[in-house]
């Protein structure tokens, strides 16, 4: 009997490791398929830190969603700067919070005015691009995920606080990944470890007072390819000649960013226990505002020239001003792009084909070696990548049979409400 459940345990164990085989190399032979869009990233994935994870959705009769997952080149100990990507953490978090604050009269719509208690901190009292000209979580929430604005990134940041930014991570598995700075402004050190105090006001009248706040843990992760390159560009505009390090920044892993989308965009998926402590209106603002274009919005309003329709949605589009879109397809989706990565965390709906899937990708292209020299080829190499490979999954789930059509009328947004 011994021997007999040996072998059998043993058979599970090679069903299992062939499993594991067959979804790592699915995306490879994809694209090694198509050798004229992605040859030139092929042949030297590490060098390009590209990083892919796909996940089909199978619905049943019921309409309950159930994932099948491919990977290409994943490592969540490689590291990569995952730059704008950790602001839809950052958006879940600060309305979890609002959420635990109700008793207290607090609603993500309130006035909310950002004071300074430290060194490097800035208030903020107006927000012009708001139709009554006050910040609001509400409003911080639409700059975010509309054009991933930074300053309303290190506000909502400020307002959850690091130590909870973290703890919730960790809470919902996201164990690989920790977010320690503010972006764009320099953020690190002693300055991150600090918030700053925040007054919520309705009709000029005190509704809760957050006093500043300070972390004071390290977050440590075993990382790699944490020296990168041959030289940077510093803060007083000088090469220096030696690898540039990015120990001490986010991290924020491809594996991660699609867990938490996956848990956003199909909470049913989860048990109740695991899903984001986030109500039905909560939701509808961030598939609103994730698939809404700039150039559909009236507050915040955009320049078009600078914030073009497809500005965001580089996994399919790219950064391409000139394409027709497709009016059948929305991309819930949150990018990123800094030091040459460019990244991109999407749910594909395609409304007529009845098509649904995610995408997360990473690639990066630093010819010179130099980091924060404003010299990277976003245009030739990412941009191109990021758009062939949207556009073949989604010819290949055009493809790919399905016992149970979805339905997907919950991720049908009105976007006549600006």
């Amino acid at each position: 009997m011994r021997s007999l459940s040996s072998l059998f345990l043993l058979l599970i164990i090679s069903i299992q490791a062939m499993a594991q085989q067959t979804d790592t190399l699915f995306l490879a032979k994809l694209m090694q398929s198509k050798p004229e869009l992605f040859s030139g990233v092929l042949n030297h994935p590490n060098k390009n830190e590209v990083q892919v994870i796909y996940t089909q959705v199978n619905r049943d009769q019921h309409n309950k969603p159930s994932f099948k997952t491919f990977s290409y080149n994943y490592n969540p100990q490689r590291y990569f700067y995952p730059a704008s990507t950790v602001k839809l953490a950052a958006v879940v978090f600060a309305l979890e919070k609002v959420n635990t604050l109700k008793s207290k009269g607090m609603n993500a719509d309130l006035t909310m005015l950002t004071d300074s208690n430290f060194k490097g901190q800035t208030k903020v009292l107006k927000d012009e691009s708001a139709p009554n000209g006050k910040p609001s979580i509400t409003h911080y929430v639409k700059k975010i995920l509309l054009t991933s604005d930074n300053d309303a990134f290190n506000r909502l940041f400020e307002f959850i606080g690091r130590a909870e930014i973290n703890a919730k991570l960790s809470k919902y598995g996201m164990n690989h990944s920790r977010i320690l700075n503010r972006l764009a402004i320099g953020d690190g050190g002693e300055q991150a470890r600090h918030t700053n105090p925040i007054d919520f006001y309705k009709d000029g009248k005190l509704v809760y007072h957050q006093d500043a706040q300070y972390d004071d843990k390290d977050y440590p992760l075993t990382l790699t390819n944490l020296l990168v390159g041959k030289g940077y560009i510093d803060s007083n505009e000088q090469l220096v000649n030696e690898p540039y390090s990015f120990a001490n920044k986010n991290v924020f892993t491809v594996g991660d960013q699609q867990m938490l989308l996956k848990r956003l965009m199909m909470p049913e998926a989860f048990p109740a226990r695991e899903r984001f402590n986030l109500t039905p209106a909560d939701y509808q603002l961030i598939y609103t505002y994730m698939s809404k274009l700039p150039t559909e919005s009236d507050y915040p309003k955009y320049d078009p020239n600078s914030f073009w329709p497809t500005y965001a949605k580089m996994l399919y589009y790219g950064r391409e001003k000139n394409v027709e879109l497709d009016p059948n397809i929305r991309i819930f989706n949150k990018y990123g792009d800094s030091y040459g990565y460019i990244i991109d965390n999407s749910y594909f709906v395609d409304f007529k084909n009845k098509i649904e899937f995610f995408l997360t990708a990473v690639v990066q292209s630093n010819e010179d070696g130099i980091y924060n020299d404003s010299k990277y080829e976003y245009e030739t190499v990412c941009y191109p990548f990021m758009k062939n490979l949207g556009r073949t999954i989604y010819e290949y789930e055009l493809n790919r049979s399905k016992k149970h059509l979805p339905n997907l009328s919950r991720y049908k947004m009105d976007y006549g409400n600006k």
